[in-house]
């Protein structure tokens, strides 16, 4: 059933399986998204509540959650998850159109797909790819380990890390969510206004256009994300902004 004003929570019967919520379509104003009928988690909190009425006993267990497109970040995942929890479910796995949420998904440790897409006429349905055309971004789930090199046209957004011997560049910003400890180049193409963004901003080397440097040899900031970009002619490592960039 598609849900249309609010959350669709479709409890497993067979109890082997999980439950599924399905969120209704976003709002087109993103500020809007977060405010309507009371924000995902209150959507989530109806959908849960009809679902025990009509359920002859206590819905409890695992349930995977349909975001669609919806924008969501860690505190809201939190508050969904938080939701959930109060009820005896658990959040394993989520499907998301939004790389925001995937990368929320990845900072509580939750599982996370593209969604597919549509038949292909035979029945079968091929994997959506982990690239978000319309943002210019390219999203990749997993380490690169040494000998890897993942290359983007415009911007990338890594959900792991970069280890040592590993190389990665985009010419756009190239943003990491875990530790860069190998070789980062930002605006390859010569956009000196691109960004390295990383949890832990720690690379054999940095590049940004033209510019070079190496590492921080030091620890990095407790609880901050890193970020690199060209100062005055060089390039300059400072605690990242609260919102990445996430076109270029």
């Amino acid at each position: 059933m598609e849900p249309a004003g609010g959350a669709v929570f479709t409890a497993d019967r067979s109890g082997q399986g999980a439950h599924r919520l399905v969120l209704p379509a976003p709002q087109v104003d993103a500020a809007l998204a977060t405010t309507a009928l009371g924000g995902a988690a209150n959507l989530v909190r109806s959908a849960v509540e009809s679902a025990a009425l009509l359920a002859d006993g206590p819905v409890q267990g695992a349930v995977m959650l349909d975001a669609r497109s919806w924008r969501l970040g860690l505190s809201q995942l939190s508050e969904i998850q938080a939701t959930l929890a109060s009820r005896q479910l658990q959040l394993v796995a989520l499907t998301s159109g939004h790389p925001h949420t995937h990368v929320a998904a990845a900072g509580l440790g939750l599982e996370s797909h593209w969604p597919h897409p549509p038949g292909n006429g035979n029945g079968a349905a091929r994997e959506a790819p982990a690239s978000a055309s319309e943002a210019g971004l390219l999203v990749h789930q997993g380490t690169l380990r040494s000998g890897d090199h993942l290359q983007a046209d415009g911007t990338v957004l890594l959900l792991g890390d970069v280890n040592p011997g590993a190389r990665i560049s985009a010419g756009g910003h190239v943003l990491v969510w875990g530790r860069l400890r190998g070789i980062a180049h930002a605006g390859c193409t010569g956009n000196s206004e691109a960004r390295i963004v990383a949890l832990q901003l720690r690379p054999l080397q940095l590049r940004i256009a033209a510019a070079v440097a190496r590492g921080p040899e030091g620890l990095p900031p407790a609880g901050l994300a890193e970020e690199a970009r060209i100062v005055d002619g060089a390039i300059q490592i400072d605690p990242a902004q609260p919102t990445w960039p996430l076109s270029g």
